[in-house]
Protein backbone atom coordinates (compact mmCIF):
# COMPACT_ATOMS: atom_id res chain seq x y z
CA UNK A 1 0.00 0.00 0.00
CA UNK A 2 1.21 3.31 -0.70
CA UNK A 3 1.40 6.46 1.29
CA UNK A 4 0.18 8.27 -2.08
CA UNK A 5 -2.78 6.36 -2.44
CA UNK A 6 -6.29 8.36 -3.51
CA UNK A 7 -8.09 7.16 -0.93
CA UNK A 8 -5.45 8.17 2.29
CA UNK A 9 -4.32 11.40 0.68
CA UNK A 10 -5.96 14.18 -0.94
CA UNK A 11 -4.73 17.42 -0.08
CA UNK A 12 -7.70 19.16 -0.86
CA UNK A 13 -10.07 17.88 0.97
CA UNK A 14 -11.29 19.38 4.12
CA UNK A 15 -9.63 18.27 7.56
CA UNK A 16 -12.12 17.07 9.84
CA UNK A 17 -11.61 18.16 13.64
CA UNK A 18 -12.23 15.62 16.58
CA UNK A 19 -12.19 17.57 20.53
CA UNK A 20 -11.64 14.74 22.86
CA UNK A 21 -13.34 16.59 25.71
CA UNK A 22 -12.11 15.04 29.44
CA UNK A 23 -10.89 11.57 29.31
CA UNK A 24 -10.81 9.95 32.44
CA UNK A 25 -7.34 10.29 33.97
CA UNK A 26 -6.85 13.78 34.21
CA UNK A 27 -8.77 15.87 36.67
CA UNK A 28 -8.88 19.61 37.78
CA UNK A 29 -6.00 20.26 39.55
CA UNK A 30 -4.23 19.46 36.55
CA UNK A 31 -6.25 21.84 34.01
CA UNK A 32 -9.58 23.71 35.50
CA UNK A 33 -11.18 23.51 32.13
CA UNK A 34 -12.09 19.65 32.50
CA UNK A 35 -16.26 19.44 32.44
CA UNK A 36 -17.14 17.03 34.76
CA UNK A 37 -21.14 17.56 35.01
CA UNK A 38 -23.32 17.40 31.79
CA UNK A 39 -24.28 20.95 31.33
CA UNK A 40 -19.75 21.63 31.48
CA UNK A 41 -19.82 18.81 29.19
CA UNK A 42 -22.48 20.91 26.87
CA UNK A 43 -20.61 24.41 27.48
CA UNK A 44 -17.23 22.88 26.26
CA UNK A 45 -18.70 20.99 23.34
CA UNK A 46 -20.02 24.21 22.50
CA UNK A 47 -16.96 25.67 22.83
CA UNK A 48 -15.51 23.05 20.56
CA UNK A 49 -18.32 23.54 17.79
CA UNK A 50 -18.06 27.04 17.02
CA UNK A 51 -14.45 26.72 16.98
CA UNK A 52 -14.50 24.55 14.10
CA UNK A 53 -14.91 21.11 15.31
CA UNK A 54 -17.50 18.37 14.16
CA UNK A 55 -16.69 15.96 16.27
CA UNK A 56 -16.73 15.32 20.40
CA UNK A 57 -15.06 12.25 21.79
CA UNK A 58 -16.78 11.77 25.17
CA UNK A 59 -15.71 9.77 28.47
CA UNK A 60 -18.42 9.86 30.94
CA UNK A 61 -17.52 11.22 34.30
CA UNK A 62 -20.06 11.78 37.64
CA UNK A 63 -20.56 15.65 38.95
CA UNK A 64 -17.91 14.51 41.27
CA UNK A 65 -15.02 13.85 38.30
CA UNK A 66 -14.66 9.96 38.74
CA UNK A 67 -14.75 7.95 35.55
CA UNK A 68 -18.38 6.80 35.15
CA UNK A 69 -19.34 3.76 32.90
CA UNK A 70 -23.45 3.81 33.33
CA UNK A 71 -25.64 4.16 30.90
CA UNK A 72 -27.49 6.94 32.39
CA UNK A 73 -24.40 9.26 32.92
CA UNK A 74 -23.69 9.34 29.41
CA UNK A 75 -27.25 9.62 28.71
CA UNK A 76 -27.31 13.05 30.04
CA UNK A 77 -24.14 14.35 29.07
CA UNK A 78 -25.56 13.02 25.89
CA UNK A 79 -28.91 15.25 26.02
CA UNK A 80 -26.82 18.44 27.41
CA UNK A 81 -24.72 18.67 24.53
CA UNK A 82 -27.29 17.73 21.91
CA UNK A 83 -29.44 20.32 23.67
CA UNK A 84 -26.55 22.77 23.20
CA UNK A 85 -24.91 22.31 19.50
CA UNK A 86 -25.44 20.02 16.79
CA UNK A 87 -21.78 18.39 16.64
CA UNK A 88 -21.57 14.59 15.99
CA UNK A 89 -21.24 12.56 19.01
CA UNK A 90 -18.24 9.80 19.87
CA UNK A 91 -18.61 7.65 22.59
CA UNK A 92 -14.88 5.57 24.07
CA UNK A 93 -15.33 2.13 24.76
CA UNK A 94 -12.02 1.95 26.16
CA UNK A 95 -11.57 0.95 29.84
CA UNK A 96 -9.89 -1.58 32.33
CA UNK A 97 -11.16 -3.93 34.98
CA UNK A 98 -14.96 -3.78 33.65
CA UNK A 99 -16.75 -6.77 31.39
CA UNK A 100 -17.24 -6.14 27.45
CA UNK A 101 -20.89 -5.90 28.55
CA UNK A 102 -19.89 -2.94 30.98
CA UNK A 103 -18.14 -1.64 27.86
CA UNK A 104 -20.37 -1.66 25.63
CA UNK A 105 -23.73 -0.94 27.37
CA UNK A 106 -24.13 2.62 26.79
CA UNK A 107 -23.47 1.89 22.91
CA UNK A 108 -26.24 -0.27 22.94
CA UNK A 109 -28.61 1.93 24.45
CA UNK A 110 -27.74 5.58 23.14
CA UNK A 111 -26.91 4.40 19.20
CA UNK A 112 -24.03 7.32 18.80
CA UNK A 113 -22.78 8.30 15.69
CA UNK A 114 -19.35 7.27 16.11
CA UNK A 115 -18.26 4.99 19.00
CA UNK A 116 -14.25 4.21 19.61
CA UNK A 117 -12.60 1.26 19.48
CA UNK A 118 -9.38 0.07 21.04
CA UNK A 119 -7.22 -2.19 18.12
CA UNK A 120 -4.79 -4.56 19.99
CA UNK A 121 -3.53 -5.12 23.72
CA UNK A 122 -0.27 -3.31 24.61
CA UNK A 123 1.80 -1.98 27.94
CA UNK A 124 0.75 1.32 28.20
CA UNK A 125 2.71 3.40 30.90
CA UNK A 126 4.10 7.44 31.94
CA UNK A 127 7.52 7.66 32.43
CA UNK A 128 9.51 10.31 34.48
CA UNK A 129 13.13 10.96 33.67
CA UNK A 130 13.92 13.01 36.12
CA UNK A 131 12.59 10.79 38.87
CA UNK A 132 13.92 7.40 36.97
CA UNK A 133 10.84 6.31 37.73
CA UNK A 134 7.49 4.73 36.00
CA UNK A 135 4.44 7.35 37.00
CA UNK A 136 2.06 4.16 36.41
CA UNK A 137 2.25 1.40 34.18
CA UNK A 138 -0.11 -1.57 33.69
CA UNK A 139 -0.91 -4.12 30.30
CA UNK A 140 -4.47 -2.57 28.45
CA UNK A 141 -5.78 -5.83 27.03
CA UNK A 142 -7.63 -5.68 23.93
CA UNK A 143 -8.22 -9.38 22.56
CA UNK A 144 -9.51 -10.16 19.52
CA UNK A 145 -12.58 -11.78 20.34
CA UNK A 146 -13.55 -8.80 22.78
CA UNK A 147 -12.67 -6.40 20.19
CA UNK A 148 -14.92 -8.78 17.61
CA UNK A 149 -17.73 -8.56 20.48
CA UNK A 150 -17.86 -5.09 21.00
CA UNK A 151 -17.60 -4.77 16.82
CA UNK A 152 -21.00 -6.71 16.34
CA UNK A 153 -22.69 -4.17 18.79
CA UNK A 154 -21.89 -1.09 17.05
CA UNK A 155 -22.78 -2.61 14.02
CA UNK A 156 -26.16 -3.08 15.25
CA UNK A 157 -26.34 -0.10 17.13
CA UNK A 158 -25.72 1.21 13.50
CA UNK A 159 -22.64 3.02 15.27
CA UNK A 160 -19.47 3.74 13.22
CA UNK A 161 -16.55 2.14 14.60
CA UNK A 162 -13.19 4.75 15.13
CA UNK A 163 -10.49 2.24 15.20
CA UNK A 164 -7.70 3.47 17.86
CA UNK A 165 -4.92 2.30 16.92
CA UNK A 166 -1.38 2.85 19.14
CA UNK A 167 1.16 0.77 17.22
CA UNK A 168 1.63 -0.29 13.66
CA UNK A 169 0.58 -4.06 14.28
CA UNK A 170 -3.32 -2.42 15.69
CA UNK A 171 -3.39 -1.09 12.14
CA UNK A 172 -2.68 -4.48 10.79
CA UNK A 173 -5.24 -5.81 13.07
CA UNK A 174 -8.15 -4.50 11.03
CA UNK A 175 -7.32 -7.16 8.37
CA UNK A 176 -8.81 -9.74 9.29
CA UNK A 177 -11.61 -7.59 10.90
CA UNK A 178 -12.60 -6.65 7.57
CA UNK A 179 -12.16 -9.96 5.99
CA UNK A 180 -15.00 -11.40 8.55
CA UNK A 181 -17.31 -8.21 7.29
CA UNK A 182 -16.93 -6.90 11.05
CA UNK A 183 -15.81 -3.59 9.56
CA UNK A 184 -17.17 -1.95 6.35
CA UNK A 185 -15.47 1.14 4.45
CA UNK A 186 -15.40 3.84 4.73
CA UNK A 187 -13.25 3.48 7.40
CA UNK A 188 -12.04 5.31 10.32
CA UNK A 189 -8.84 5.38 11.86
CA UNK A 190 -7.04 7.24 15.02
CA UNK A 191 -3.73 7.09 14.70
CA UNK A 192 -2.27 7.83 18.60
CA UNK A 193 1.07 8.41 19.15
CA UNK A 194 3.28 9.12 22.46
CA UNK A 195 1.63 6.92 25.29
CA UNK A 196 5.01 4.77 26.39
CA UNK A 197 4.24 1.05 24.91
CA UNK A 198 2.80 2.16 21.78
CA UNK A 199 4.76 3.93 18.44
CA UNK A 200 6.93 6.53 19.06
CA UNK A 201 5.89 10.28 18.39
CA UNK A 202 7.89 11.24 15.55
CA UNK A 203 6.74 12.20 11.78
CA UNK A 204 8.19 9.06 10.19
CA UNK A 205 6.05 7.23 12.54
CA UNK A 206 3.12 8.75 11.34
CA UNK A 207 3.93 8.12 7.67
CA UNK A 208 4.17 4.70 8.26
CA UNK A 209 0.89 4.22 10.08
CA UNK A 210 -0.88 5.72 7.23
CA UNK A 211 0.93 3.56 4.31
CA UNK A 212 -0.58 0.49 6.19
CA UNK A 213 -3.58 1.60 6.02
CA UNK A 214 -6.60 0.21 3.54
CA UNK A 215 -7.82 1.45 0.92
CA UNK A 216 -11.25 3.92 1.72
CA UNK A 217 -9.56 4.85 4.83
CA UNK A 218 -10.04 8.16 6.73
CA UNK A 219 -7.24 8.97 9.23
CA UNK A 220 -6.85 11.44 11.76
CA UNK A 221 -3.88 12.01 14.36
CA UNK A 222 -3.61 11.77 17.81
CA UNK A 223 -0.57 13.12 19.39
CA UNK A 224 -0.89 12.93 23.27
CA UNK A 225 0.97 16.08 25.02
CA UNK A 226 3.51 17.99 24.36
CA UNK A 227 3.83 15.92 20.79
CA UNK A 228 0.79 16.87 19.66
CA UNK A 229 1.09 20.66 17.51
CA UNK A 230 3.92 18.90 15.81
CA UNK A 231 1.89 15.91 14.85
CA UNK A 232 -1.41 17.84 13.83
CA UNK A 233 1.09 19.61 11.78
CA UNK A 234 2.26 16.57 9.68
CA UNK A 235 -1.16 15.25 9.77
CA UNK A 236 -2.82 17.80 7.87
CA UNK A 237 0.30 18.35 5.80
CA UNK A 238 -0.17 14.45 4.99
CA UNK A 239 -3.70 15.35 4.33
CA UNK A 240 -5.41 13.66 7.37
CA UNK A 241 -7.42 14.87 10.15
CA UNK A 242 -6.76 15.83 13.59
CA UNK A 243 -8.11 15.20 17.29
CA UNK A 244 -7.55 18.09 19.84
CA UNK A 245 -8.98 18.51 23.25
CA UNK A 246 -8.21 18.40 27.18
CA UNK A 247 -7.92 14.48 26.89
CA UNK A 248 -4.75 14.47 25.10
CA UNK A 249 -2.30 18.00 25.86
CA UNK A 250 -3.79 20.57 28.23
CA UNK A 251 -1.34 23.83 26.58
CA UNK A 252 -1.88 25.91 23.46
CA UNK A 253 2.08 26.82 23.36
CA UNK A 254 4.76 25.93 25.67
CA UNK A 255 3.36 26.87 29.28
CA UNK A 256 -0.20 28.74 28.13
CA UNK A 257 -2.46 26.03 29.56
CA UNK A 258 -5.47 26.22 27.42
CA UNK A 259 -8.53 27.81 29.19
CA UNK A 260 -11.26 25.67 27.28
CA UNK A 261 -11.27 22.92 24.85
CA UNK A 262 -11.95 25.82 22.75
CA UNK A 263 -8.50 27.70 22.57
CA UNK A 264 -7.34 23.93 21.02
CA UNK A 265 -9.96 24.16 18.51
CA UNK A 266 -9.52 27.22 17.60
CA UNK A 267 -5.49 26.44 17.38
CA UNK A 268 -6.43 23.49 15.19
CA UNK A 269 -8.19 25.24 12.83
CA UNK A 270 -5.92 28.06 12.39
CA UNK A 271 -3.10 25.36 11.17
CA UNK A 272 -5.19 23.62 8.99
CA UNK A 273 -5.82 26.98 7.30
CA UNK A 274 -2.74 28.02 7.67
CA UNK A 275 -1.69 25.61 5.05
CA UNK A 276 -3.92 26.10 2.72
CA UNK A 277 -7.08 23.53 3.51
CA UNK A 278 -10.17 23.79 4.55
CA UNK A 279 -12.21 22.34 8.20
CA UNK A 280 -15.15 20.10 7.58
CA UNK A 281 -18.44 21.08 8.32
CA UNK A 282 -20.73 18.73 9.95
CA UNK A 283 -22.32 17.20 6.90
CA UNK A 284 -18.91 16.71 5.25
CA UNK A 285 -18.06 14.98 7.87
CA UNK A 286 -21.04 12.44 8.13
CA UNK A 287 -21.27 12.05 4.56
CA UNK A 288 -17.14 11.13 4.42
CA UNK A 289 -17.47 8.61 7.09
CA UNK A 290 -21.05 7.56 6.05
CA UNK A 291 -22.73 8.14 9.18
CA UNK A 292 -26.10 6.83 9.90
CA UNK A 293 -27.00 8.18 13.79
CA UNK A 294 -27.66 11.61 14.85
Amino acid sequence: MSLWTKDNQNFERPCMITCALSGVVANRAQCPAIPYAPEEYAAEAKRAYEAGAAVVHIHARRPDGTPSYDVEDYRRIRDAVVGACPIIINFSTGAIGISTEMKTAHVKALQPAIAALNMGSMNYAKYNPKKKAFVFEFVFANPFSEIAEILRVMNDAKSKPEMECFDLGHVANSYPLIDQGLLQPPFQFSLILGVLGGIPPTVPSLVRMVEQLPPRSDWEVIGISDDQWRLVAAAIGLGGNVRVGLEDNFYVSPGVMARSNGDLVEKAARMVRDQGREVTTIEQCRERLGLVNR
